[in-house]
């Protein structure tokens, strides 16, 4: 399903928001994409999210429909405060966080500098990672001019054949064709920065851990068995930090469950979305 979006500009930076109650209930589901997003990623959740709740998707700069700018603050604390300004604009002042990959620490960063409006939170595929270690391919991008050489001739062909050595299940053409879409160099350059900035995974990802253990929010955790850039043994990790979450790992499924096997993502995610609005 094509989600239809509209621009919001957001300290002169424009992005593209999926909004399915402009205007509407203070109270959303809000989905956040990582590396390589878009927010197309969320073309079956958020839809299906929409049927009970105000359902919210973006591309956050520097990806997809939106702004790729050269100066714009390509870091998780930068793109959580982005997150937070555009959140204040829709006037959502009560968020049920659906996060993949770094949405996973955009999201949460968020949420803990928000407490009071951070109301639960589902994980694909990421989460408060301690004692993480980067893959293979955030190494090359971390890496000055071979980072650059591995942007610049990266072409289609050659992003498909690596996604899916990498993923258990071919993926489809239409996935490749929807990131290729967006991929100038202010894309590719915002990669390189973001990576860049978080070479040092513990300070972003597993230093949340104790302050959002004491916050104790619902928690879904959905986690492909077979994600070569995060590893499934994360998935149970999370309840160090979620006690009270439910934890899912699906065989078969790699990194971008929700694209190997929708149906299954959403038989988890939806039943635990619709205990959590409006509780």
């Amino acid at each position: 399903m094509v989600m239809e979006t509209t621009d919001r500009v957001i300290d002169g930076v424009r992005c593209a928001v999926f909004d399915s109650e402009p205007g509407g209930r203070a109270e959303a589901v809000v989905f956040v994409h990582g590396n390589p997003g878009p927010m197309d990623d969320w073309e079956v959740l958020a839809p299906a999210a929409s049927a009970f709740a105000r359902a919210i998707a973006m591309d956050l700069p520097g990806y997809g429909r939106a702004d790729h700018p050269r100066d714009f603050d390509y870091t998780v604390p930068g793109y959580a405060r982005y997150l937070g300004a555009l959140l204040d604009r829709l006037g959502v002042r009560r968020a049920h966080l659906v996060l993949h990959d770094f949405g996973g620490g955009f999201g949460l960063w968020w949420g803990l500098h928000n407490p009071e409006r951070f109301a639960s939170v589902t994980l694909i595929n990421t989460g408060a990672l301690k004692g993480y270690r980067w893959h293979y391919l955030a190494k090359i991008w971390q890496t000055p001019i071979l980072g650059e050489l591995f942007q610049l001739t990266t072409t289609a062909s050659m992003f498909r054949s690596a996604l899916n050595r990498d993923n258990p299940k071919p993926m489809p053409d239409a996935f490749v064709e929807r990131v290729m879409r967006y991929a100038d160099w202010g894309h590719r350059r915002a990669v390189l920065a973001l990576y860049r900035a978080t070479r040092d995974p513990e300070r972003y990802f597993g230093s949340l851990q104790p302050k959002l253990r004491e916050l104790d929010r619902p928690a879904c955790v959905v986690w492909g068995a077979e994600d070569k850039y995060l590893p499934a043994r994360f998935a149970h990790q999370q309840l160090e930090t979620f006690p009270r979450a439910e934890i899912h790992v699906l065989p078969g499924l790699g990194h971008w469950p929700f694209v190997d096997d929708p149906d299954a993502v959403q038989r988890i995610v939806i039943p635990f979305l619709q205990r959590q609005v409006s509780q």
